[in-house]
């Protein structure tokens, strides 16, 4: 039995105003090509890493062609996706004969003059190795998800979690269904269900209320006899396509009436409740009034509108700008995209004081820049291994980076677009984040699988950026009619 693994994945804004390149992809989490897909995730809790998993547990033959992440950003270049597309095609044609396809995707890539550009690139894919061979797919929970791509896979796994720290298990479920597929022991029929509904990220954590019972039912749902799989969507709302927007996919066992009637189940349960899956965004200062009402530290503000993990520029100045006002101190922000300040701070060395133009130099969206006199405190060229639960096994780089403070406000600067997911870089650079008072980090929710534990209190705060949880503000061409924005 062999089965090719890989994928090209990215989560698009189309509100970013930078193009990705086939660089961003090298550059970023990167890019992998045959026997080196193997040592990269061999153990690693990502999907490629389950897919490997699944092959020691089945004994398939592993046939590694191309894994590429660029981290989330704008559009894709045309030039880019063609290229690693076609890439990943002629590695299919010349690999010889293959009983099955597992692809690592993410479900929100979006290319110039391609709205849904995973199914575009799964489509190729079947358009190589024909309409009997198995292909299935994982994606992320922010997918936005289109009938195309569901006709072309066999299959399709969505993650289970947010933060994402189930991705290895996707990928051994991925696998599990492609060796029953090719066994005959199952035969995938899907279905899908869009649901015009805009899905606030706070109400998104899986492990607490009301999230988690979405999950309870989506599970309940796959202990049915017949049901192979059932995933739900989130969305991901700063892609302007058609297809934006929550959704479902059931995989049921042979009975299309089965998959059919399962989606409506769900996604008519999802819709019914939809106001239960908003919250209003908060402001800055009330989230920071309601922490201290509380007393617990630190006090964690979630600075989501500027979230480079969903391809947010990474330099707004709210919340900082905030910091400062306020006179706080044991304050972190984690992180701020600034390689002019990182070269001023490189170029000083450690122990400087110096002037500084911070953040602000992306869009006028992200606020004007903060002036501020720091003290260097450490110099990083980057280099990291991730120690939570996500993406564990994995090392990690920031580029070039510094570590600088003013009065007890202390800023992390970075060059890579990476959200904090956990400690680990900040403590690489000397910074104890549980000696912190107040820790600001441009990251929705994903942060939490490691800073949960030791979180006094936590709050999403929707600060002036590029990627606003205000949905009223983002100037929409293509989306269709969406609740709340559009039923207010």
């Amino acid at each position: 039995m062999r089965i090719a693994i890989g994928g090209i994945s990215h989560e698009t804004s189309t509100f970013a105003h930078t193009r990705t390149t086939a660089a961003d992809f090298a550059d970023g989490f990167g890019l992998y090509r045959g026997p080196e897909i193997l040592s990269r995730f061999r153990g690693s809790n990502i999907c490629a890493g389950g897919f490997l998993d699944g092959a020691e547990k089945y004994g398939f033959e592993v046939v590694p062609l191309l894994w590429g992440f660029a981290y989330p950003s704008g559009l894709i270049t045309a030039e880019a996706y063609a290229a690693l597309k076609d890439e990943f095609l002629n590695g299919l044609r010349t690999s010889g004969p293959l009983d099955g396809v597992l692809l690592d995707q993410h479900g929100a890539m979006v290319v110039e003059g391609i709205d849904d550009a995973d199914g575009d690139f799964i489509e190729g894919v079947r358009s190589v190795v024909g309409p009997a061979c198995p292909i299935v797919v994982t994606f992320d929970l922010h997918g936005n998800h289109s009938p195309r791509r569901v006709a072309a896979a066999t299959a399709i796994c969505g993650f289970d979690t947010y933060p994402h720290i189930d991705m290895a298990e996707r990928g051994r479920e991925a696998a599990d269904l492609i060796v029953a597929t090719i066994r005959g022991e199952i035969s995938p029929v899907m279905a899908f269900r869009s649901i015009p509904m805009f899905w606030s990220a706070p109400c998104q954590i899986t492990a607490h209320p009301p999230m988690n019972e979405v999950m309870d039912r989506v599970h309940a749902l796959e202990r049915r006899p017949g049901i192979l799989s059932v995933t739900i969507s989130t969305g991901f709302p700063w892609a302007d396509v058609p297809d934006m927007g929550t959704s479902v996919i059931v995989v049921a066992d042979r009975d299309p009436s089965l998959a059919e009637r399962t989606a409506y189940e769900l996604s008519d349960w999802v819709y019914t409740n939809r106001a239960r899956w908003h919250r209003p965004p908060l402001t800055v200062l009330a989230a920071l009034a309601q922490g201290e009402t509380r007393g617990k530290y630190p006090i964690i503000l979630a600075d989501h509108a500027d979230n480079t993990g969903g391809g947010a520029s990474g330099d707004s100045t709210e919340v900082l700008r905030t910091f400062i006002e306020q006179e706080l101190r044991q304050a972190l922000l984690l992180y701020m995209v600034d390689p002019e300040v990182i070269s001023q701070a490189t170029a000083a060395g450690v122990g400087a004081e110096i002037e500084v133009q911070m953040g602000g130099k992306s869009d006028p969206i992200q606020g004007p820049p903060v002036p501020m006199r720091v003290t260097v405190r450490a110099i990083s060229n980057g280099d990291f291994r991730y120690d939570g639960p996500m993406y564990a096994g994995l090392t990690g780089n920031m580029g070039p980076s510094v570590w600088v403070e003013q009065n007890g406000i202390h800023v992390v600067v970075v060059t890579a677009h990476e959200q904090p997911l956990g400690p680990a870089f900040a403590k690489t650079l000397g910074i104890d984040c549980r000696a912190m008072k107040y820790i600001a980090v441009k990251s929705a929710v994903h942060f939490r699988a490691s800073f949960e534990s030791f979180a006094g209190s936590i709050f999403n705060v929707d600060a002036a950026a590029i990627h606003t949880h205000d949905f009223k503000m983002l100037r929409y061409k293509k989306r269709r009619p969406m609740y709340p924005v559009d039923w207010e």
